[in-house]
């Protein structure tokens, strides 16, 4: 089934007039959309292309895929093309073929750093440069950026978002009736129906872009008006001056697509929407109540009027809101929550990253001879490897292969060797039995949710298992989605024995799996009280020998250990520093810590 065109995206109306302005102005150069799974991302894309389309005229629209590499991006060597003509011959990448038009790129919050620098370049300069394989050309890159990420599953790099005009964050839910008419478009779109009654709105809207662009240039921006702008980024927070500029791109094109030779405030209000608000840092502080303190105003003339005559009517200035309230309620408009936000919550994490890790994905770093089967075939390295031996090889054959073959043996195979950067898991494991289950439940939240403020930056992982009665259980995945780990911190039962090296087997079992996936450092921190009176055969008896030889292949598996004891002093026997021991890991006495000391604590773990 085809997209739907733009007009008749439902519920979509601040994300459509996004997409005009970025039509008019193309210095505002691209858009990050921010929405869940199935809420018109893609469609917003396309509808952007049939935006710029007129007649017969097509503008590029080039699609980014995830599993994107260097040489797809930036262009490389055309081995066929090369091989005929007898010299190299350059085949050009997304970022070259989507001159002219428009660069979309779905899960662009999953792209490795390999991908998002070169795009960065790009989108500064216009231009990319492919210097690899013996080829050096520059090629013209102008084109608008789409990029759409689902914030469950993480947020886009910073610096990208950092050199994108618009940012956006759709809602996650619409009410029953928007939903019922999406479900009718997209059944009037399968018979073709619904695309033939929106052509003449996507015409009309073709040549609103058109007349705005040539409008664009008549239209003027007062001093006040900017200064209206930069004191609202000041006010939430913006860091940097890339978003006031983009904020009066987008008021002024705002006021091109009305017609209109000079910005209105209604201009400007969408530009804080759309520029300053997603990126807001803090909440801005209320307005201050007026002081009973105040003198009362003096009496004016008319107050000393003693006719009968009535007073004048206001007039219209005077009923009109000063446009300084206007943008400072727009600012009410910020969730509380501010981690929604991609700026608030890139922001509080150091750059840097755990080191780097060689695997399957990430920068291409070289080409070594190796088992294709074990690694990604590197063409062009294999040729350059076989090449000087090609005279040779045909007169051994007796020149019986043809002149256009290559003749390979499995000594040129060369494989890619790849390096992305290594992030640390942190897995807490919760000891939900017991009275202090709830307690211990609210310290790991506050930890959790702290460390996933950072966790994008530094390709960190975070994940929790829950152990109580008879066994653990993985309540979340290693993740660094902030609202996977909420619902997972909801559904947390308490109550029951304490099955400890249930738990430990279990988090040795959760980092295998990360290490396969390129996570090579583990951190587990043990909420508990180290009372552990189920074993992993029935019956009391044995558990501590079970745990100090669980605790011995603990220590073998790599994972480094903190046991937070929440147990009362006047309760605790030295059951949780024991296991401390037992484990090679720190013993942390922390009856009423907070989630951030907690987290304080495994970072430093893995920081030293």
């Amino acid at each position: 089934m085809s997209a739907l065109p733009l007009p008749a995206l439902v519920g979509l109306e601040l994300a459509q007039q996004a997409l005009l302005l970025l039509a008019v102005e193309p210095r505002l150069r691209g858009i990050a959309v921010g929405a869940p799974a199935g809420a018109g991302k893609s469609s917003l894309a396309r509808g952007m292309r049939d935006l710029l389309c007129s007649g017969d005229q097509s503008v590029p629209f080039v699609e980014l895929p995830l599993g994107v590499d260097e040489a797809g991006l930036l262009g490389g060597l055309d081995i066929e093309a090369t091989l005929r003509a007898g010299r190299r011959v350059a085949r050009a990448g997304a970022l070259a073929r989507a001159d002219g038009g428009i660069l979309y790129a779905d899960q662009v919050n999953l792209l490795p750093d390999a991908i998002i620098n070169p795009l960065i370049a790009a989108i500064d300069t216009g231009e990319v440069r492919l210097e690899r394989e013996g080829l050096s050309v520059q090629s013209p890159a102008r084109f608008v950026f789409i990029g759409s990420y689902d914030p469950a599953e993480g947020l886009p790099r910073r610096h990208l978002l950092d050199r994108l005009g618009l940012l956006l964050v759709l809602p996650r839910a619409m009410n029953e009736q928007a939903r019922t008419e999406v479900v009718r478009r997209n059944l009037g779109q399968a018979t073709q129906t619904l695309s033939d009654a929106y052509v003449d709105e996507l015409d009309l809207l073709r040549g609103l872009v058109q007349a705005a662009r040539e409008q664009l240039p008549q239209v003027r921006i007062d001093d006040e008006q900017v200064e209206q702008l930069v004191a609202m980024a000041a006010l939430c927070g913006v860091e940097g001056h890339r978003a006031d500029t983009f904020a009066v791109y987008a008021a002024c094109a705002a006021a091109a697509i009305g017609l209109r030779d000079h910005v209105e405030q209604e201009d400007l209000e969408l530009a804080v929407r759309l520029v300053i608000l997603p990126r807001a840092t803090r909440l801005p502080p209320p307005p201050e109540p007026p002081s009973d303190d105040e003198p009362p105003p003096p009496p004016s003339d008319a107050d000393n009027n003693t006719s009968d005559a009535p007073p004048e009517p206001p007039s219209d200035d005077e009923l009109t809101i000063p446009p300084e309230q206007v943008l400072s309620a727009l600012a009410a408009e910020l969730p509380v929550e501010l981690e929604q936000l991609p700026f608030r919550t890139l922001r509080r994490g150091k750059t840097g990253s755990r080191g780097t890790v060689a695997g399957k994905r990430g920068r291409h770093i070289r080409s070594i001879p190796g088992d294709p089967r074990r690694g990604r075939i590197d063409v062009s390295a294999t040729l350059r490897a076989a090449a000087p031996f090609q005279p040779l090889r045909r007169a051994q054959a007796n020149a019986h292969a043809a002149p256009s073959r290559v003749l390979l043996r499995s000594d040129d195979l060369r494989i890619k060797q790849y390096r992305s950067k290594a992030g640390a898991l942190f897995l807490f494991a919760v000891d939900a039995s017991g009275s202090m289950a709830l307690h211990r439940m609210r310290q790991a939240k506050g930890a959790v949710q702290a460390l996933l403020q950072k966790a994008y930056v530094h390709r960190d992982r975070v994940a929790l298992l829950a152990f109580r009665g008879q066994n653990a259980e993985l309540l979340l995945p290693p993740s660094q989605s902030v609202e996977l780990a909420r619902r997972a911190l909801d559904l947390l039962p308490t109550g029951g024995g304490t099955p400890l090296a249930a738990a430990l087997l279990a988090a040795i079992e959760v980092a295998q799996q990360a290490r396969a996936r390129g996570i090579m450092q583990t951190v587990l921190v043990l909420l508990t009280d180290g009372r552990a009176n189920i074993g992993l055969r029935a019956g009391r008896e044995g558990v501590a020998d079970e745990l100090q030889t669980i605790g011995r292949a603990v220590v073998a598996a790599g994972i480094q250990t903190i046991v937070v004891d929440t147990q009362r002093t006047y309760l605790s026997r030295g059951e949780a520093r024991k296991l401390a021991e037992w484990l090679a890991g720190e013993y942390v006495y922390l009856p009423n810590a907070q989630g951030e000391q907690i987290a304080a604590l495994a970072v430093d773990r893995v920081e030293r």
